[in-house]
């Protein structure tokens, strides 16, 4: 279900099967999807879709403007466990005056509104009977989308078929198959025998593995600016971490540079906050914090932290300072990230223990219901940098996505303002302050921007790097007849 997808891999495959009424071409502007065109009204107080004609969700049933009114409905239904609803808590009212037409009236001027109609717009016809959270349509998906759903075998893979009918064309290639290897080693060997096409690299895997004459023959690697960062995020909600002393102790204790060369073999940067350097609402201003461990055992002392028994760990009053790393299986710099963590947080009298689960039980039964000391984990970040979702104090109930308990009233209200202001040059300015205000509270320990890196099988031709990345246009993708391994089934 895209409403209630929140990781990287379930966006991704419901990518290839919806479609928004606005996408991102590959130069980062918005341009039509399910919308041919659009009119931005009443100095933006009404946005007007005009939707394309011939449209047909996989199963034959013509698409309408009644499937984007049911979509707002459920984005917007407190009963619907999804974690996008913010983007739509402006909308006064949607009116669908006929079946190619939407108008979405706001009730105030609201900045990503148009970008916020990149949502995957979900079929009524199949839905409108059905409660989303536990629909079996999560296993069963019908879109609008190039591919269309053919099979899914829990942790192996997602097998996806070309929609013939798809509005723009069909896609070249036949199908899709993506696999879950969550272990690198593992995957890097299916590489090295030709039985995975297109994957992301490890940086050791980049720099070094794939640096010989059969991959170099056989395939192209890509280096792109990152768009995520990678953290660890505090339980604001402990009092363990409620302090801002402690958290800015914990931040001067770990060298973000030791982590980036050891764990990224240089492959990234210092992260220093919620905005990526590509995005133009990063504030380069803000600096990363000097590795200072006295700064932070001075810190730790104002905040009541001290060796009072002589035993190695910090205390305050009768507690051992000492928690819980928890993150995700099968992703190598995390769990390095982990133990360099725990390494120099021990070196100030802090015990830490890891903790490394399975995704789907990582996502629901640790960070969904709020039961961790610490997660270290990642954003992969939108190109609209409205991040109300993240860090507004409104946003912490289950499914949600400010699961670290951040609250500030002063970044509630810029977060507010950012999204009533149309004017860019004025929107970076808040989001610089922004960026500014939650690098100082240290709700996270920004850690590190990773460069993405990938590799693709040369035999696939009209592969295009650009600002948006390598998969913007994987529909046109294609492969010379003698240099095709399969057939259709």
């Amino acid at each position: 279900m895209p409403m209630l997808a929140s990781d990287i891999a379930s966006a991704g495959i419901c990518g290839y099967i919806f479609n928004g009424l606005v996408k991102y071409d590959k130069d980062l502007n918005l341009t039509g999807d399910l919308a041919e065109r659009w009119e931005v009204l009443d100095g933006g107080l009404q946005i007007v879709f005009y939707l394309r004609k011939g449209v047909f969700w996989q199963d034959g049933v013509p698409f309408t403007s009644r499937d984007v009114d049911f979509t707002y409905r459920k984005m917007v239904d407190p009963q619907v466990r999804t974690p996008y609803s913010g983007d739509f808590e402006r909308v006064e009212r949607l009116e669908t005056p006929d079946d190619h037409t939407v108008r979405v009236f706001y009730k105030e001027p609201f900045a990503p509104a148009l970008s916020s109609w990149s949502v995957s717009i979900v079929p009524e016809h199949l839905l409108e009977k059905e409660d989303l959270n536990t629909s079996v349509f999560s296993r069963v998906p019908v879109g609008t989308g190039p591919y269309k759903f053919r099979s899914w075998k829990t942790q192996e893979k997602i097998e996806l078929d070309a929609n013939e009918n798809y509005f723009l064309h069909r896609p070249n290639i036949d199908r899709v198959v993506q696999r879950v290897i969550p272990d690198p080693s593992t995957l890097f060997l299916e590489l090295q025998t030709g039985g995975v096409d297109l994957c992301g690299l490890t940086p050791l895997q980049y720099t070094r593995q794939t640096d010989t004459p059969y991959f170099r023959g056989e395939y192209r690697k890509f280096r792109l600016p990152g768009d995520t960062y990678v953290y660890l995020g505090y339980n604001l909600r402990s009092p363990l971490f409620s302090d801002i002393r402690v958290r800015k102790a914990l931040n001067l204790a770990v060298d973000k540079d030791e982590i980036i060369k050891i764990v990224l073999l240089g492959l990234g940067t210092v992260s220093t906050g919620p905005f990526t350097p590509q995005s133009w609402a990063f504030n380069p201003s803000v600096k990363p914090s000097p590795c200072d461990p006295p700064g932070a055992l001075r810190l730790l002392k104002e905040a009541g932290w001290e060796d009072s028994d002589g035993d190695g760990i910090l205390d305050n009053n009768g507690r051992k300072f000492e928690f819980t790393i928890l993150t995700n299986q099968g992703n190598e710099e995390r769990i390095k990230t982990a133990e360099i963590i725990q390494r120099r947080l021990s070196d100030i009298g802090i015990k830490v223990k890891i903790k490394v689960v399975e995704w789907s039980v990582f996502i629901g039964e640790f960070v969904n219901k709020r039961d961790f000391d610490v997660i270290l984990l990642g954003w992969a970040l939108p190109r609209e940098p409205d991040n109300y979702d993240i860090w507004h104090s409104s946003r912490t109930r289950e499914g949600e996505f400010n699961f670290a308990g951040y609250t500030n009233p002063e970044v509630d209200l810029l977060l507010l303002e950012a999204r009533r202001v149309f004017d860019q040059q004025k929107r970076r300015e808040l989001y610089r302050k922004i960026q500014e205000l939650i690098y100082a509270d240290q709700p996270y320990m920004f850690i590190y921007v990773p460069d993405s890196l990938y590799v693709v099988h040369r035999r696939f031709r009209e592969v295009a790097p650009a600002a948006a990345g390598i998969g913007y246009n994987f529909i046109d993708w294609w492969v010379p007849p003698a240099e095709q391994r399969y057939r259709m089934r």
